[in-house]
């Protein structure tokens, strides 16, 4: 069973017959797969439901947040969460990230100017914005001419992800933040 891949894995192991002879250790073996089995099969189609339920709910609040690159259900949940119920309380796009823990912080030394990310904030929604990135740093033409020109202006990669958090946190805060068009009962019938 080696190799296989976990789903299969699983399955494999639900197909193990186990004899009545539980003293011998191999038929033992046998019955503790099949229920962990089981248990795998049981805690995937939980996961997945609840995957749906949360998709569902963000495309009813902000369905333009899973059109963005590099943000999927559990980034546009987090984000929303982060925001709570009222997005109107988020003054300005600079609030939002002190929110998410990516407003810029002096951190210059003598002749050395740099800036350094906010360590306050919600910590889950600032590993969101990084989870963005990063994805955006492998899979997006523009986003990876931007770390290359900024690798050659002399920054490192630190840096980089610092700037390019703060642009995701503005262009999130700018949809977040969207008045939603009121729900009709022609749209919800539609």
């Amino acid at each position: 069973m080696a190799g296989l891949k976990k789903a299969r894995l699983a399955e494999a192991c639900s197909r193990l017959r186990p004899s009545a002879d539980l003293a011998d250790p191999a038929q033992s073996v046998k019955v503790a797969l099949r229920h962990l089995a089981a248990r795998y099969r049981a805690l995937s189609s939980e996961i997945d439901a609840a995957y749906n339920q949360l998709k569902a709910l963000i495309e009813q609040t902000r369905p333009e947040l899973l059109t963005t690159q590099g943000v999927g259900v559990e980034t546009a949940a987090q984000l929303l969460a982060t925001c709570g119920d009222n997005p109107d309380r988020l003054r300005s796009e600079g609030s939002f990230a002190a929110l998410c823990g990516v407003s810029p912080v002096p951190a210059s030394s003598g002749r050395t100017r740099r800036h350094r990310l906010n360590h306050g904030g919600d910590r889950q929604a600032n590993r969101a914005l990084y989870v963005v990135v990063l994805s955006r740093m492998s899979c997006d033409p523009s986003t990876r001419a931007y770390v290359e020109r900024r690798t050659t202006d002399g920054l490192s990669r630190r840096e980089i992800i610092r700037c390019l958090k703060r642009y995701v946190a503005r262009q999130l805060y700018k949809i977040i933040t969207r008045p939603q068009a009121p729900v009709t009962e022609s749209s919800a019938l539609a």
